[in-house]
């Protein structure tokens, strides 16, 4: 999704006024560069995911050229938590959600996991940050509507084809109920 998505989510941050101390989940972390920006933004309880082992060794390389010790990183599978991965303010998704719909054994069964984990280790109140190239807002609103309400729709980058205008990226924030 590039910087121009992490901008975006940090800004979104910064204008809902979330205390630096909050705790912030990365849900399929990757190279962990989100966490880093949030680092540099003065977030100081952070932890990535990913369930993937070479992702999270390169995040932990990333982390360290970076020089950022306050983040926590660990290989999970969203999809099946652990019950120490709880209790967090704020959790954001960056293409994970797409990759899990987009498995062909049983993606709708994975998406209602991927919500049941999401309404588990998100404190009620807390902030969900999704960002997908696949879903519309409409689509995500009904993915998450058990537990979870719109707060607001993030602008991203919009495009124009056969006189239609529609976005490339949508990024929405839910608070759970």
């Amino acid at each position: 999704f590039g910087e121009e998505s992490m901008v975006r989510i940090v800004r979104c941050l910064e204008r809902h006024k979330i205390p630096l101390d909050s705790s912030v989940l990365d849900i399929g972390t990757g190279n962990g560069v989100l966490l880093v920006e949030l680092a540099k933004s003065g977030y100081m309880n952070l932890t990535g995911i990913d369930y993937s082992p070479s992702a999270i060794q390169l995040s932990e390389k990333v982390r360290e050229k970076e020089g950022m010790t306050n983040i926590k990183l660990k290989v999970e599978d969203f999809l099946s938590p652990s019950a120490e991965l709880s209790g967090f303010d704020i959790c954001i998704d960056k293409g994970t959600f797409d990759a899990i719909s987009l498995d062909p054994d049983d993606a709708a069964t994975k998406r209602r996991r991927y919500v049941s984990s999401l309404g588990r280790v998100l404190k009620p109140e807390g902030l969900f940050l999704i960002t997908s190239c696949n879903w519309t807002k409409e689509e995500l609103l009904n993915e998450f509507r058990e537990g979870f309400e719109i707060l607001e729709e993030l602008p991203t980058p919009k495009f124009c084809f056969g006189g239609r205008i529609g976005n490339s990226v949508t990024a929405l924030v839910f608070q759970r109920k």
